[in-house]
């Protein structure tokens, strides 16, 4: 049964959104450790992933979320499973939220390579309220459950669907992000595309792997704002993957272009390899939203400038990875799934 009203909840959520904002000396040595156990969690991505929570985490945004929802503080909780992502830090924190949110039980099965991180956002929110010690547990197998949520790829999603096909479930597999440029951005607006291309070293399903671009679009424009993002390849996971791709293109000799840190290939698909973006032609606004919205089901998000009539969530030059807390990942609402599982 659920302790808490919006009220409640509003004020816990928006306290450890300030703790997120500002860690303390324990959480910051968590945050400065993580690379020993997964390279690509830098402090400066951990922290980045940190605080992006704890700006999501505020009063004015709490309030706007959970009144769209009738959270009943007399329902009877349902035992939610968890299979959480770890491609970046703490990216499955908001699956927990919703669960803990709608006053249901969250059954947490984390990623090795981020458990440490969501147990010590979980610790800091117990401190803050200790009832919701009772609301959530780490397993290691899922057991004894009422619905599932499960994030994974286009090929464990097969499994998900084999073993929780028969419970509620929110299964969810790959997806990309793509940014539309029209040539006319300004330098300002390709440097805050770059956060969308290199935060995280581009492992989120929100990181942009594909650009839509005019015929006879000018890459000087592209490229040179990015400079500033040029120390990317000093790290030796990405410039093992830098080296990789650009080895198979000479060696096959396909066409691209190469500015030492980023990698730019004409393709069809949606999913670049890691230091690799591929673009793709269009010959006008209309074509290119026809093409967004007939693979809407494989894209995350789309940036650009520009309006655009598409299915999927349209943001703005460096906020791909900064969404609000009803910025649902693959457009399904998972507060309205779990409201519905308690009812």
């Amino acid at each position: 049964m659920s302790k808490f009203n919006k009220t409640n909840l509003i004020s816990i959520f928006s306290t450890l959104g300030q703790q997120l904002l500002h860690p303390d000396e324990q959480f910051l040595a968590v945050i400065n450790t993580e690379y020993q156990y997964n390279a690509w969690f830098t402090p400066e991505n951990v922290l980045n992933a940190v605080t992006n929570l704890g700006k999501m985490l505020n009063p004015l945004d709490l309030t706007t979320w959970l009144d769209r929802y009738n959270l009943d503080e007399n329902k009877s909780g349902k035992k939610i499973g968890l299979i959480l992502a770890g491609n970046i830090p703490l990216v499955g924190f908001h699956d927990v939220l919703c669960v803990l949110a709608t006053g249901n039980i969250a059954l947490i099965k984390s990623s090795s390579n981020d458990a440490r991180l969501i147990k010590h956002v979980l610790h800091l929110l117990v401190t803050i309220e200790p009832h919701f010690v009772d609301q959530f547990s780490f397993i290691e197998r899922l057991k004894d459950f009422d619905a599932v949520i499960a994030t994974g790829s286009n090929n464990t999603s097969r499994y998900f669907e084999y073993y929780f096909g028969k419970v509620p479930h929110i299964i969810r597999k790959n997806r990309s992000s793509i940014a539309l440029l029209t040539g006319a951005e300004t330098g300002e607006q390709i440097t805050e595309l770059g956060h969308d291309i290199f935060d995280f070293y581009g492992l989120g399903c929100r990181n942009v792997s594909k650009l839509l671009l005019p015929k006879e679009y000018d890459f000087h424009l592209f490229y040179e704002p990015l400079e500033t993002y040029q120390e990317v390849i000093n790290h030796h996971k990405y410039s093992n993957n830098y080296s990789y791709n650009r080895s198979i293109y000479l060696v096959n000799s396909d066409k691209h272009l190469d500015n030492g840190f980023l990698l730019l290939k004409e393709d069809k698909k949606l999913a670049s390899p890691l230091a690799v973006l591929y673009y793709e032609y269009y010959d006008n606004l209309q074509s290119a939203q026809n093409l967004l919205n007939e693979e809407s089901d494989n894209i995350q998000c789309i940036v650009s400038g520009v309006p655009l009539a598409v299915k999927n969530q349209l943001v703005g030059f460096g906020m791909s990875q900064q969404p609000a807390l009803w910025d649902y990942a693959d457009g399904v609402d998972t507060m309205a799934f779990l409201s519905a599982i308690n009812d």
